[in-house]
């Protein structure tokens, strides 16, 4: 065997572990996200003794293992030094996706989400006033930029 098969080989093996690795890695991202979320539903309901800064676990141990980690870092979708995530929540994915879509589209167009949790936004949305329907297609009645300015 020549020694340019062993490197592609080799080069195939990095590559097939790297991809198991990613995988991985957004499946704990998700499920990160769920548990961040619940700990933000039960600290608004919970009616005992709210955790403050000090009680929480700290979190260099979380984040010790992954400082450690070698090789290339991929790109996150948040600001540069930002080690919290910043991705917009399921109903602003929602709203900004009616646009003509069916809700079918905007389902698969929420990636990682629950179809039944996207029903669950276009339905607030829709109680609102946000989102029409028309021809069995969605559309966002009024634009980000106006309702910000509404705001203002």
């Amino acid at each position: 065997m020549s020694t340019l098969d062993e490197i592609t080989q080799e080069k195939q093996r990095v590559s097939e572990a790297l991809a198991r690795i990613d995988a991985q890695r957004e499946k704990l991202a998700g499920q990160l996200g769920e548990l961040e979320a619940t700990e933000r539903v039960l600290a608004r309901y919970s009616t005992g003794t709210k955790r403050t800064a000090k009680s929480l676990p700290s979190p260099t141990k979380a984040i010790a293992p992954a400082q450690r980690q070698r090789g290339r870092r991929h790109a996150t979708t948040g600001k540069p030094g930002d080690s919290r995530r910043t991705s917009a929540t399921l109903n602003d994915q929602v709203l900004a996706l009616a646009t003509g879509r069916t809700q079918h589209e905007i389902a698969s167009a929420c990636k990682g989400a629950r179809p039944n949790h996207v029903g669950a936004a276009l339905s607030r949305h829709k109680r609102a006033g946000r989102i029409e329907e028309r021809d069995g297609k969605l559309y966002s009645t009024h634009s980000a930029g106006a309702e910000q300015h509404a705001t203002a």
